[in-house]
């Protein structure tokens, strides 16, 4: 074997993964279907190991080439990123960000990073997307995101992460009387109620932590309802379709006609935290965790 593996190879080999159907993948990247088949044997004959599996009517990844399509995808989204902060610095720009976040991390210190960082550099193009916990987490890990705000106590390498803010629940209630005498919040006379709660799509471990309240209290709750956004939950609780534990940090920010009871008393916390991946190698990167830092220190010498 003469030849040297170059990017085509990989781009190649990147449309018949996709596609699983050579013809397919010809047709797209517009060339001939037995070049494309060349190509790839000569990628195959370089590893020394079959890529695909393939028959008259299918073809599939091997193991290799499962492992080979997630290297892949990487390196042509890092290829992605390196062109668009070129361009960014063309455009006399430091860098980009990509932020996701859950709606709850509005009502913290969210709101003034970002002011601070546009601040400390108005060159830097910043992108938002309220995301669920589920994706930021996949996103982080596929480079597909810089940042990610999201209710976590704790990650696993290559994902690093800060604590922003730990919160306790609250119970949401309809504005009504019968709520407003009670002197102690027991949840155990709740239990008749319907719930409305964060989906498990939303976030499966603080899902898990909100069945753990009322695993604690010795009874299973009647969720009649889920969803992934905070005002839906408040306005569902508003029309007396049932009640709801969040984060208490949701009451400030939503202007809506419901009262939050505080469950203070029980152990289980909830922490927002800042994630992103260590092998991400944007340059805004060290800004954004420094900024996020002064700012926590500050916080705490206020207080």
């Amino acid at each position: 074997m003469n030849y040297q593996i170059e990017l085509r190879h990989l781009h190649y080999f990147k449309m018949v993964a996709e596609e699983l159907h050579f013809r397919r993948a010809a047709e797209k990247l517009f060339i001939a279907q037995p070049g494309l088949s060349r190509q790839i044997k000569q990628l195959e004959e370089y590893y020394g190991t079959p890529l695909f599996l393939r028959n008259n009517r299918n073809v599939a990844l091997t193991s290799a080439g499962e492992y080979l399509k997630k290297e892949v995808d990487i390196i042509f989204n890092q290829l992605s990123k390196v062109k668009e902060h070129i361009e960014k610095v063309g455009e006399g720009k430091i860098t980009s960000l990509k932020l996701g976040f859950i709606g709850s991390a509005v009502q913290t210190i969210f709101p003034q990073l970002l002011v601070r960082l546009k601040k400390q550099q108005p060159l830097v193009d910043i992108t938002l997307n309220e995301l669920s916990n589920e994706v930021q987490l996949e996103m982080l890990r596929n480079h597909k995101l810089d940042f990610g705000f999201v209710r976590m106590d704790s990650a696993f390498p290559p994902l690093q992460s800060i604590p922003i803010v730990t919160d306790h629940f609250s119970i949401v209630v309809p504005k009504k009387e019968k709520y407003k005498k009670l002197n102690k919040i027991n949840l155990n006379d709740f239990q008749n109620e319907s719930f409305i709660l964060f989906s498990r799509e939303y976030s499966s471990s603080y899902y898990d932590l909100v069945m753990s309240i009322f695993k604690d209290h010795g009874f299973k709750p009647n969720v009649t309802l889920k969803t992934v956004n905070a005002l839906t939950i408040f306005n569902l609780v508003k029309e007396e379709m049932g009640i709801a534990i969040v984060p208490s940090s949701l009451k400030k920010g939503y202007h809506t006609h419901v009262d939050f009871l505080s469950l203070s008393h029980l152990p289980q916390r909830t922490t927002l935290s800042l994630l992103w991946n260590e092998e991400n190698r944007n340059p805004g990167i060290p800004l954004m965790i420094n900024t996020i830092k002064d700012m926590l220190q500050a916080h705490v010498k206020s207080n």
